[in-house]
């Protein structure tokens, strides 16, 4: 699936082509709520690296998030958070150790996006207690990640091209 993105002032735009466009897969870690800010939880789709276009390229900033380890020590995640350094809004992530994929977040896909089938809600350990995950639409919970990929979930529910 071709998608558009872009930020809420405009200044960037993009787009990629999707395999996995299905907006199902919502992450509570401490990253992705703080970052992201809408219901607690950031969604990330997964998308062709090759193909991502982007106008507006001097606007983008790159957070790479700072982890604290068991040992008190802090290491710098590998993962580039992109987002608008005008208005803020988060773009999509990028990890080099994918260097053939692109994370864009839902929330910035202005294409129509399919309705996911179920839901899996990753992650929430780090859940802030304001958060509601109501058990009908939680399909799938986990503490850490899910077992399945974008790929796999896609698969198994009949989502892919053949």
């Amino acid at each position: 699936m071709y998608l558009e993105g872009s930020c809420h002032c405009g200044a960037v735009r993009f787009s990629l082509d999707s395999a996995q466009p299905s907006p199902y897969q919502r992450c509570y870690c401490s990253i992705c709520r703080k970052t992201q800010g809408g219901g607690g939880y950031a969604i990330n789709l997964g998308g062709d690296a090759r193909s991502l276009q982007v106008s507006g390229r001097e606007s983008i900033s790159i957070y790479r998030a700072r982890i604290e380890q068991p040992d008190g020590s802090i290491q710098t995640s590998s993962g580039e958070r992109h987002f608008c350094r005008e208005c803020g809004s988060g773009l999509w992530l990028f990890s080099p150790e994918w260097p053939e994929l692109i994370h864009p977040f839902a929330s910035a896909i202005d294409t129509e996006l399919p309705v996911p089938p179920e839901h899996t809600h990753m992650m929430l350990g780090s859940k802030a207690g304001w958060v509601e995950v109501d058990a009908a639409s939680a399909d799938q919970q986990f503490d850490g990640y899910p077992q399945e990929s974008l790929t796999e979930w896609h698969e198994r529910l009949g989502l892919t091209k053949a």
